[in-house]
């Protein structure tokens, strides 16, 4: 606790006047609680404070909150201590201190730029999503997924949530669950990035709609939207619309996986029987060093000359396309 005294002595070297206090997590409950309430009924003008304030303690009468070394503090503690002040109808103030702005990490300069931009009412939700997407949310937001969303994908965990909360709207807490749709990895990120559209409300919105759009035209139209409304799409969006085209193509086939790397990319199906092989048997017989079956249910296609994810993607999709039965 040297360096929380060391700010109290600074300050009150320089307003010799003040009565200041100190507070932090490693007092006695008495002793803290003694503390906050002579504050409270303004026995000390200054409080000095480790984050321990950000839990809920409510002091109408302060109306000014200094952060210092903001950029060490995450989105949702900084709106935490943001709200200890302005309790009252008085205007509060809430000030940070940051080194130099260069100086600090990509993800600090994120967050510092999040808060400060989202302070309207109803912030909370805006700023708890920022802070998710830069810490790594998954699928849903980020490029790489975690905890369960990595078992079952944004499509399903959507389609799930959609299902559920129209089965609590009829009154019924069961809903009908089918088969996990295919999960597919790209090898590379799919994702919308923040620096390509800003608003995180939106990008929810925008993924929902990827992951709900049933055909090609459907898809077609959302990927001219975006072109259209945010400008040239990155490769990351770019991934994004391929990977929904794939789910579109594979759906159908009864395909339970598929992955892409630089040097192969395996096809697995649930049921084998929903395809045309002919296709499939043709390029096993002309490219056998290319293509490979694992077993009834498995194909494995081998990139030699490791191309980019661009061919490899195309070569996909026309496989696909080549043993979608005709009707």
């Amino acid at each position: 606790m040297d360096s929380i005294e060391r700010i109290a002595r600074l300050i009150q070297e320089h307003l010799p006047e003040q009565r200041i206090a100190i507070a932090h997590g490693q007092m006695r409950e008495r002793e803290l609680e003694h503390i906050m309430q002579n504050f409270q009924n303004r026995h000390h003008d200054i409080l000095i404070a480790t984050t321990i304030i950000e839990s809920g303690i409510d002091i109408p009468n302060a109306n000014t909150i200094i952060i210092n070394r903001a950029d060490k503090l995450g989105l949702s503690q900084l709106h935490q201590l943001r709200g200890r002040v302005g309790r009252s109808h008085h205007q509060a103030y809430a000030y940070l201190i940051i080194p130099n702005w260069n100086t600090l990490g990509k993800d600090a300069q994120r967050r510092l730029e999040a808060f400060t931009t989202l302070d309207s009412l109803g912030a909370g939700f805006l700023l708890a999503s920022q802070d998710l997407e830069i810490r790594g949310a998954g699928e849903i937001l980020g490029d790489e997924q975690s905890g369960q969303i990595q078992q079952i994908g944004i499509s399903y965990y959507l389609d799930l949530l959609e299902r559920s909360i129209a089965a609590l709207k009829n009154g019924s807490g069961d809903i009908e669950l089918d088969a996990p749709r295919i999960t597919i990895e790209l090898g590379a990120p799919a994702l919308l990035p923040a620096d390509y559209i800003y608003d995180p409300q939106e990008r929810l919105d925008l993924y929902q709609r990827l992951a709900q759009s049933k055909d090609e035209a459907g898809l077609a139209a959302i990927s001219a939207e975006l072109t259209d409304r945010f400008g040239k799409q990155p490769e990351a969006a770019k991934n994004l619309i391929s990977r929904t085209r794939l789910r579109l193509q594979a759906d159908p086939l009864g395909v339970e996986h598929i992955s892409l790397s630089e040097t192969e990319t395996r096809i697995r199906f649930a049921d084998p029987t929903r395809i045309n092989p002919e296709p499939l048997l043709t390029r096993l017989q002309t490219e056998p060093h290319r293509y490979r079956l694992n077993g009834n249910t498995a194909v494995t296609i081998h990139h030699p000359d490791s191309p980019d994810l661009t061919h490899r993607l195309a070569e996909l999709e026309q496989l696909l396309t080549d043993i979608t039965p005709k009707d």
